[in-house]
């Protein structure tokens, strides 16, 4: 809805001189105070207005009256004919005067139209315009800014700490490699209250999800939170390194609308860091005694699915059983910048196969890890992926 406004206008000039006791000429009607706006032409036949020359509304006997016009020539009167000499001459004046402004008027919308852009716009206008804005049909949502037609638009999250209006606000961050330490933190509103309500997503409310900077030792983990919105876990960093802590989770504000947000933040063990190479790409890989398979081609800004299969030591296919609501959990991070995707599976029986669909949001390397239970213990395969 456009912005109302009460606008004040000024009042217009009061008019000077009396009124004309010539009885034969009507006197022009007074609009100065009409809706506080004077009209150049409520002005003329006024004496004394703002140093502006009037044409005179009568002549006077025997030569120039008061408000009257004379013409001399060599310095002798005109008398009656000049006067009327001078009337024509302002007439004339006047009314090429009023041609040029008519003519100045034509040409610039004359330009405009030929400029193609609108010679008017007001605030009224681009409101109403911006209300009737319509998506072609079958088209999905999408932004309305900068960003919005860029196809290059990356979905990989968590290299923020603020997301959506959230922020994730850390007690600490400094730990002792191998020794156990303690996680504490909350999420804030931008109002920087603590947020209390969270969805259950995945059987969990919040999801933690811990990894050093070269990729290796990774944990996935659900902590607690207390009545003041303050979330806690046991950790251990079992290397020295800068390690990245990520929490993932849907938000529940006041009015019930619900914000799912990935935040980020470092955590340091201090230590002599030997950071570790990256595995080459495969698509098979071995936890425990169990062997884990995917097939999948990755793309850039599309799902696309994955399917995992897993068997057991003896090379059967292992009975998953379900893992945070479903018979898998994958999570795919970006090399370098530790972009962060959480990958969601597909329906499937209690089977040895899982699939996940993935769209990758730009080309590079990634690690993928795959969260699988089987008797009660949860294991993780880990994979290299490259996308091109």
């Amino acid at each position: 809805m456009a912005d109302q406004r009460s606008v004040t206008r000024p009042a217009g000039p009061a008019g000077g001189g009396g009124p004309a006791t010539d009885q034969d000429t009507p006197e022009p009607v007074d609009r100065g105070t009409d809706m506080g706006v004077a009209h150049p032409a409520d002005r003329q036949g006024r004496d004394g207005d703002a140093g502006i020359a009037q044409p005179a509304d009568r002549q006077e006997p025997g030569g120039a009256g008061p408000g009257g016009w004379t013409l001399s020539a060599g310095g002798t009167a005109a008398g009656d004919g000049a006067s009327t000499v001078g009337s024509d001459r302002a007439t004339l004046r006047l009314a090429l005067v009023v041609g040029g402004l008519v003519l100045a008027v034509l040409l610039g919308f004359g330009l405009g139209r030929a400029d193609g852009r609108p010679t008017d716009r007001t605030a009224a206008t681009a409101a109403t315009a911006a209300s009737d804005h319509t998506h072609a049909p079958g088209t999905g949502a999408h932004q309305h800014d900068g960003t919005g037609g860029d196809s290059s638009g990356d979905a990989a999250t968590g290299l923020s700490v603020s997301s959506g209006g959230y922020t994730l606000v850390p007690s600490g961050g400094q730990f002792t490699a191998g020794r156990a330490g303690e996680l504490r933190f909350q999420i804030r509103d931008a109002q920087r209250r603590p947020v209390t309500r969270f969805a259950i997503v995945h059987d969990k409310p919040m999801h933690l999800v811990v990894v050093r900077r070269d990729l290796t030792g990774f944990q996935h983990l659900h902590p607690t939170m207390a009545a003041d919105g303050t979330w806690s876990i046991p950790l251990t960093l079992p290397q020295p390194g800068v390690w990245r802590a990520y929490t993932d989770f849907t938000a529940v504000a006041d009015d019930g609308r619900q914000t799912p947000a990935t935040l980020g933040v470092d955590l340091v063990a201090p230590g002599e860091y030997a950071p570790r190479p990256l595995p080459a790409p495969a698509t098979r890989a071995t936890v425990d005694g169990f062997t884990v398979g995917y097939e999948g081609t990755p793309q850039v800004g599309a799902a696309v699915p994955f399917r995992f299969t897993v068997r057991d030591p003896a090379g059967r296919p292992a009975a998953l059983e379900r893992y945070l609501g479903a018979y898998g959990h994958l999570v795919a991070l970006r090399d370098g910048d530790l972009g962060y995707l959480h990958v969601h599976p597909g329906p499937g029986p209690a089977t040895d196969t899982v699939t996940f669909w993935l769209t990758a949001p730009g080309p590079g390397s990634y690690r993928m890890y795959l969260d699988f239970q089987v008797a009660g213990v949860v294991r993780t395969a880990e994979f290299t992926l490259t996308v091109r």
